[in-house]
């Protein structure tokens, strides 16, 4: 559905495409991992930054047919003596455009050692795209839908769906994990490299695992920031966001009550929820300088998310519970992107089968406008592109483990609410990889992002191969003194510094 979330960085620009030779080789793919690149800087305003097309098979069981053309970009290592290969990089999505990430890593420490590998995956930005054509909207944007709402909610799933069978063409089909990953070894050979090195966020996380168990052999180190669960692909994930919202805003309300006598709003986390409740009840009778129910709620899953804004939100909640507007919780609501998603998010989800029967969808949203509406809840429960799926996956899931790469690191906050918690321990455990838990975080891509611990133990692993301890922790953003007093300008200045959640998606 469009009101997921997915966002990237775009660094569009017309390149040369490489010249591919004839099929003539013992070796179906040696046209492809033999060919030769034309670099050229991606933007003027960052000349170091060179891209390249790759050309790659657009269905590797028949790589004698059609092509298609996936776009990466280079940062050279800045101290080449050093050098120990390449480190590729993916954001997420599924969708996300990665060409801009060299320039985002560039002043960490691997960037000294590592050429760094940006890279539009296929369908996305620079690379061959799978493009969507716009669908109607059916459906009121609502936290709280009522049941004579559901229907327009799947009908503009499935309305989402036509038009992308409609517009996507022969390529769709192909578009899914595996194939990525299968790109991602063409690059590394067209680099002439041996092995990769490679960082991924959030979905990127599950696109490292999967590379890994196509490839043990050509995967180096690896960090996976901010997990999905290996065994929630793909419906299970969504659903597990609106619990991590949920969670959250039950710690903020059992912080709040220990500091009622700032905020007033109840001496018991149920009292403070309770305030919160009626706050909703209020506005959707009456909205408050333009603040709904909606936007309230949307507000409070995104404050209740990160600890330094726990006093803002509160303040905000007090402020619309005596009937005054609180441009804080305006501010906070604006920040929930509700972008189209591309083509491609909208594929990649349905590489795996989900419930075609929509009364399945519909009973989940009963329970998810109740239980969970901070954060938009009931859109995690929703009717999808998938619901009604028009293409066959041409292959399973694959299976995921580590047999014969190197242990590396996942990194996973507690309070993340894009990858819950429990995916993080999860992957760990299905690849044998060392758990970094930041305690009592909501972000969701942490490395590269101003944590200096997570940041200390990742650059250690990376560039000198030292592995952080089992089952270690790295602190959070602190939470707020209550007693501050709540500014607009710092809340939006803090919601600006996410650093790589820019990128990610899922």
């Amino acid at each position: 559905m469009r009101r997921y979330v997915s966002v990237g960085l775009a660094l569009v620009t017309m390149m040369a495409t490489a010249v591919v030779p004839s099929f003539a080789s013992a070796d179906p793919l040696a046209p492809y991992t033999s060919q030769q690149l034309t670099w050229k800087p991606c933007s003027a305003n960052v000349p170091a930054l060179e891209c390249a097309d790759v050309v790659v098979p657009l269905d590797y069981s028949r790589p004698e047919a059609d092509r298609i053309s996936v776009r990466i970009s280079r940062l050279k290592a800045q101290d080449p003596t050093r050098r120990r290969g390449v480190l590729l990089l993916n954001p997420g999505g599924p969708g996300g455009s990665g060409v801009g990430m060299p320039v985002f890593l560039a002043k960490t420490k691997p960037a000294q050692v590592y050429d760094l590998i940006g890279f539009d995956p296929r369908g996305v930005g620079g690379s061959t795209a799978l493009a969507c054509r716009p669908a109607p909207d059916f459906a009121t944007v609502d936290t709280r839908p009522p049941d004579s709402e559901f229907h327009k909610w799947a009908a503009e799933a499935q309305a989402a769906e036509d038009a992308c069978r409609r517009a996507a063409g022969g390529i769709r089909p192909h578009i899914n994990t595996p194939n990525t990953a299968r790109d991602m070894d063409v690059v590394r050979a067209v680099l002439k490299e041996e092995k990769l090195n490679y960082l991924g966020y959030s979905y990127g996380t599950y696109l490292g695992a999967v590379y890994g168990s196509l490839f043990p052999q050509r995967l180096d180190r690896s960090v996976l920031d901010s997990s999905v669960h290996p065994e929630w692909i793909w419906r299970e994930q969504f659903r597990a966001q609106a619990v991590a919202f949920r969670r959250n805003a039950d710690l903020w309300a059992a912080w709040a009550a220990e500091h009622d006598a700032v905020f007033g709003l109840g001496a018991t986390p149920e009292a403070v929820l309770a305030s919160v409740e009626s706050v909703a009840a209020a506005l959707a009778v009456k909205p408050v300088s333009g603040q709904t129910r909606t936007t309230f709620d949307a507000a409070v899953g995104v404050g209740s998310r990160y600890r330094p804004l726990w006093a803002d939100l509160a303040a905000a909640v007090k402020a619309l519970a005596s009937g005054a507007p609180a441009d804080t919780a305006r501010v906070l609501a604006d920040s929930v992107r509700q972008d189209l998603v591309p083509g491609v998010f909208s594929t990649v989800i349905c590489e795996v089968d989900w419930p075609t029967d929509t009364d399945t969808y519909f009973e989940d949203m009963r329970v998810f406008r109740e239980r969970y509406p901070y954060g938009f809840g009931v859109v995690r429960a929703a009717p999808t592109t998938c619901t009604y799926r028009s293409f066959t996956p041409p292959e399973p899931a694959v299976e995921l483990k580590r047999d014969g790469y190197p242990v590396g690191v996942v990194i996973q906050a507690e309070g993340d609410t894009q990858t819950r918690y429990e995916g993080g321990p999860a992957m760990a455990t299905q690849l044998g990889h060392q758990l970094l838990t930041v305690l009592d975080e909501g972000r969701h891509g942490i490395y590269g992002g101003g944590n200096t611990c997570v940041d200390r133990e990742v650059d250690r692993y990376l560039v000198d191969g030292v592995l952080p301890d089992s089952s270690s922790n790295c602190p959070g953003d602190p939470r707020p003194d209550p007693s501050v007093a709540t500014s607009v300008d710092r809340v939006r200045s803090y919601l600006d510094s996410r650093g790589l959640e820019a990128f990610t998606g899922l």
